[in-house]
């Protein structure tokens, strides 16, 4: 399993692009793994305002669905249109091609209220 130390995380398996405006959002490599094989994404409409800890989107996999949650408040400024046609990207690739969506921070993140990718990965421990 591969965790990216370019990333912060929520104990609930999303992770985040810190250092980047506006910063990719996706599900770890471990949460597609406990999925399955990710058969439906319902993502946010552009320019959705998201409150940090909110559920903004569904993946549905062959054996559940489940919410996705913001990692940090801010707007919705991109949707990975390719989810659509492909969910299965993010079985294949969840930190570059499966992406879910782009959110432009409200504020200064609170970085510091998420996950270091150690911790996420003690934390699967």
């Amino acid at each position: 399993m591969s965790i990216p130390q370019h990333l912060k995380f929520l104990e609930s398996h999303e992770w985040i692009a810190t250092g980047h405006d506006p910063a990719a959002v996706g599900i770890s490599d471990h949460a597609q793994s406990e999925m399955g094989e990710i058969v439906f994404v319902e993502l946010p409409e552009i320019g959705r305002e998201v409150e940090a800890g909110e559920a903004f989107a569904v993946v549905e996999s062959v054996k559940a669905a489940s919410d996705i949650y913001a990692p940090v408040a801010g707007q919705i400024v991109e949707a990975n249109e390719a989810l659509g046609n492909e969910p299965g990207l993010i079985n294949e690739d969840p930190y570059e091609k499966g992406w879910l969506v782009k959110i432009k921070p409200a504020a200064e993140p609170a970085w510091d209220q998420l996950l270091s990718p150690e911790d996420y990965e003690k934390g699967l421990g």
